[in-house]
Formats: structure tokens, C-alpha cells, sequence
């Protein structure tokens, strides 16, 4: 995967999670055009809030995404509204919701920052700055 950087105009970023978003109760609802539109969903959301979806997967009761953002957003603020939409949009479709309950996903959620350096690379490099004297 090749280093994109976000530029703006007071900042260099490259800030990259992994989300993993399962479904209410873990129930196996998604089938493959199902999953196109929470990708859809994700796509359209990603775009009004400025941040791009770099890869999207799913299996039947959970969905995998590689997301870029900038720092003005949170990553609560991402899967919230990520979340919002593409279960608003489900319902609409028509698409069962787990025990027919009005949400469709899980209130919780997996995130784990990705890239960059290991961490023990990156106390030696901090570590090995030379002081003034």
C-alpha cells in the first residue's frame, strides 16, 4: 500500500483505522446485494464528511473497512454516522433487520489504528534525537 498524504492547510496526515462493525445480536443478515449498499451507504457518507473508504468487505453478520481521515474528525463522529446512515438505508431497502428490531447494528465496534512504523521503531528513532547542548 503505497503513502497517501492528506495536505491541508496546517497539516500533513496520514491517519488510517481498521473498522469492524457485526450486526445486532451477531445475526447472519447480509447477503452479497445487501452488502452493496452499506457500501454505497459508507461511500456516500465518506464523501460528505471527507473521508475516503480504502477497502470494504463483509461476510453475513459482519463488515471489514479501511478507512483514511483527516484530524478535524473523530472516529466516534466516522462509525456513528457510517452506522446511521447504512442502517437507515437498509430498513428502506427493505432488508430484514435481526429479530426485527429497529437497529441494525451492534452498539460496539472494533477500530485499530493502521500503518506506519512499529511502535519499537518508533521510541528508538524519538529516542536517538540528539539533544542540545
Amino acid at each position: 500500500m503505497s503513502t497517501q498524504l492528506r495536505r491541508e492547510r496546517h497539516s500533513v496526515t496520514d491517519l488510517k483505522i481498521h473498522l469492524v462493525c457485526v450486526t445486532k445480536y451477531r445475526s447472519s443478515v447480509f447477503v452479497a446485494k445487501s452488502l452493496v449498499l452499506i457500501e454505497e451507504s459508507f461511500r456516500e457518507v465518506a464523501r460528505k464528511m471527507d473521508f475516503q473508504i480504502l477497502e470494504f468487505n463483509g461476510e453475513a453478520d459482519h463488515i471489514h473497512v479501511l478507512i483514511e481521515y483527516p484530524p478535524k474528525l473523530s472516529v466516534s463522529s466516522i462509525v456513528n454516522a457510517l452506522k446511521g446512515v447504512s442502517s437507515r438505508r437498509y430498513g428502506q431497502a427493505g432488508y430484514p433487520k435481526p429479530y426485527g428490531k429497529d437497529a441494525l447494528w451492534s452498539p460496539s465496534y472494533f477500530v485499530s489504528s493502521v500503518g506506519g512504523a512499529p511502535i519499537e521503531v518508533l521510541k528508538q528513532y524519538i529516542k536517538n534525537q540528539e539533544k542540545p547542548s
